[in-house]
């Protein structure tokens, strides 16, 4: 797809125009609100989900999205299963993944979380994956960026409007954040780094209750902790996640501390994790494919793994990878008699079947699995792919639509039914659905160029004709706030 790249000054400003152009809205007396209730004097939910869109179709445009149904579903459910044990949760949560091998994670307004893949790489156990989104999900839920406004509140509406872009920078890429807020009189400001401060342990406490309440070990997080100590101590480049959570020994120590006040209980690590993280080596790391079959092939000969099963699976991504299909099909099959309804296999097993076009089986075995798991992208995206390999375009089109009506951000989805579009020689639709793929990564100017190709070839179709001239009303309107930007 099509990609918009933003400089930083742009992202920054994105945010900011947002702030300048909203109603003004009044303060709250006091400095510190509780549980972020106060929050709302600066500016209202609806406000923060704008700004959170906005944000998000920035990074599609510019950052390396991980667009794969198999991790985002995880991902999600993993995510879902903590928010479900928040409290003050206000909006829904949106779980993405970014291809980079850097430590970190982040979360904005609008209930986004961000996820590097190098945080799979380095956490040992899904509770140490937990606690960072445990963490993560309290700043959401306690609305600390809101918070940091509020801390402002005698500053210019144009100086909080860079605070905000500054500080949603730092968060996605501490280095350019921090030469943002350089420049922004808050940094000069002792009682911005301890309002910050503050954040982070509140953050550490509630996101601590909401892991624990959902079943995970509450030691995951000093675990993690105490490993990224230990590994960047006495480096000169620490990873981005130090950068804007720092790790002072009280942060460890006080983690540990708060573990030990819960009961204990042994908390087995879950084989998806140990999966996704398998997924992550081998498809978006910097492993090269010989690199990435020897370290799994390493862990069989020496049996240095959680979960057979999930070096297992790496080693067959791998041969996938190396083009052995045959004997990464051995592998899987083996995999698929022990555990036939697993995503990741199933996943997998697909993409064999496509290799060599055995459509036939690949639709009966989704078919299966719809039966049992009627809504999960993973099953409905592979089912749609294939259906539009086998020129069974009448079926692939409602799944994808459902597909995207349930997930409106869904790229990849998108993606397919463009193409399935295409295939069907529905080029209103196709053109369409492709505008409607460029919104997402905020290139509108292509966006109501197919827009235009779409209204040119749907013959009349009065209903049609209308949707069109209305998205590009709104899509105009939405690239004239860019331009003013530049």
């Amino acid at each position: 797809m099509s990609k918009l790249t933003f400089s930083k000054s742009v992202i920054a400003g994105a945010l900011s125009f947002i702030l300048c152009t909203s109603s003004p809205m009044g303060y709250a007396n006091n400095d510190l609100p509780d549980l972020g209730t106060a929050a709302v004097n600066t500016f209202s939910l609806e406000k923060e989900t704008e700004f959170g869109d906005a944000y998000m179709r920035v990074i599609r445009g510019s950052a390396p999205m991980v667009n794969d149904p198999v991790l985002n579903q995880y991902l999600t459910e993993l995510g879902n299963k903590l928010v479900a044990h928040a409290t003050g949760v206000k909006t829904p949560f949106y779980f993405f993944l970014l291809r980079n091998d850097e430590i970190n994670a982040f979360a904005f307004f609008g209930g986004h979380v961000g996820v590097h893949t190098g945080l799979f790489l380095n956490a040992d156990t899904e509770s140490e994956l937990a606690s960072v989104l445990g963490h993560e999900i309290t700043h959401v839920t306690q609305r600390h960026l809101a918070r940091s406004l509020e801390a402002q509140q005698k500053s210019s509406p144009a100086t909080i409007a860079g605070l905000l872009g500054a500080i949603l920078l730092t968060i996605a890429s501490p280095q350019a954040g921090m030469a943002a807020l350089a420049t922004t009189q808050a940094l000069a400001t002792q009682s911005k780094i301890n309002y910050t401060r503050l954040h982070e342990k509140e953050a550490d406490r509630i996101g601590m209750q909401i892991m624990v309440d959902a079943g995970f070990d509450p030691n995951g997080a000093a675990d993690f902790f105490g490993k990224l100590a230990s590994r960047y101590r006495f480096t000169t480049k620490p990873p981005q996640m130090l950068l804007t959570h720092p790790l002072p020994e009280s942060r460890i120590s006080e983690a540990r501390i708060r573990a030990e006040q819960y009961p204990f209980r042994y908390v087995p690590d879950n084989l998806d994790f140990q999966l996704a993280k398998a997924r992550i080596q081998v498809r978006f790391s910097g492993y090269s494919e010989q690199a990435a079959l020897s370290i799994f092939e390493q862990q069989l000969k020496h049996s240095r793994y959680t979960f057979k099963s999930a070096a297992e699976y790496g080693k067959a991504l791998a041969l996938f990878r190396l083009k052995k299909f045959a004997e990464s099909e051995a592998i899987i099959d083996k995999l698929l008699a022990k555990s036939p309804n697993n995503l990741f296999y199933i996943d997998t097993k697909t993409d064999l079947l496509h290799q060599r076009h055995a459509n036939k089986e690949a639709i009966a075995l989704l078919k299966a699995q719809k039966q049992l798991k009627p809504t999960s992208p993973v099953v409905n995206t592979n089912l749609a792919n294939i259906y539009i390999e086998d020129n069974q375009i009448d079926k692939a089109i409602p799944l994808l639509e459902d597909l995207i009506f349930l997930d409106k951000q869904d790229q990849l989805a998108y993606l397919l039914l463009t193409e399935a579009y295409k295939k069907d020689g529905n080029k209103a639709m196709q053109y369409f659905v492709k505008a409607e793929s460029l919104a997402l990564v905020a290139d509108y100017k292509t966006a109501i160029d197919q827009l235009n190709f779409a209204y040119r070839e749907s013959k009349g179709d009065a209903l049609q004709l209308a949707r069109i001239e209305a998205r590009i009303r709104q899509f105009r309107e939405a690239d004239r706030a860019l331009e003013k930007l530049q």
